[in-house]
């Protein structure tokens, strides 16, 4: 049988799980309220082309780096 404290932990527990999705609902309805669906913009890169290659080039060198040890490690296991 569940004690009374834990009766009141649980009612407490799904109210604030309750009262949060709501809130978290009527944020995201303001929010997509607020955007005109009459206006749709453009939506523009958020980095260039060059910088996106630079990025990926950046990317795969610090991946190299940093799995380079282990990578040959396991090869020389034979996997």
């Amino acid at each position: 049988m569940i004690s009374v404290l834990t009766q009141e932990r649980l009612l407490g527990a799904a109210l604030g799980t309750v009262l949060t999705g709501v809130v978290i609902f009527e944020q995201r309805k303001s929010i997509y309220n607020s955007i005109s669906p009459a206006e749709p913009q453009p939506r523009e890169p958020i980095f260039g082309r060059k910088s996106r290659l630079e990025l990926a080039h950046l990317w795969n060198k610090s991946v190299d780096k940093t799995f380079g040890p282990l990578i040959q490690f396991l090869s020389s296991r034979g996997w």
